[in-house]
């Protein structure tokens, strides 16, 4: 399982990536701006993805529809509290702070929707 994780905040990030590990995963990247990707085509590395709403000021919403139409499962963990209402149906929004079990739980959400797609 790859996990890919974008969170500008490093702290967060590192608690992630380590809990991601602690349920399984074989391995983690860590994205903190959407520059980073370098035109790598991510989608065909990664299995689920964790998606804070903005990185460094830039929004993700565009990478997720990415994630969407390569039918990559994900989650958005985000402050913003009235985010929800501009996501589409069926994608999970996980408000900061959370709990570990709450974020995995968000995950597994997300991939068992997919599996049924």
């Amino acid at each position: 399982m790859h996990v890919l994780v974008m969170e500008d905040e490093f702290l967060i990030a590192m608690d992630v990536e380590e809990l991601c590990r602690e349920h399984g995963a074989a391995d983690v990247t860590i994205v903190r701006r959407l520059d980073e990707l370098g035109g790598r085509s991510i989608e065909q590395e990664v299995n689920v993805a964790i998606l804070d709403v903005m990185l460094g000021g830039t929004s993700t919403t565009d990478f997720a529809r990415t994630l969407t139409q390569h039918r990559i499962p994900f989650v958005f963990a985000t402050g913003y509290t009235d985010f929800e209402e501009h996501v589409d149906a069926g994608v999970e929004v996980v408000g900061k702070p959370y709990s570990a079990a709450e974020l995995i739980a968000a995950l597994e959400r997300a991939m068992a929707r997919s599996n049924k797609g």
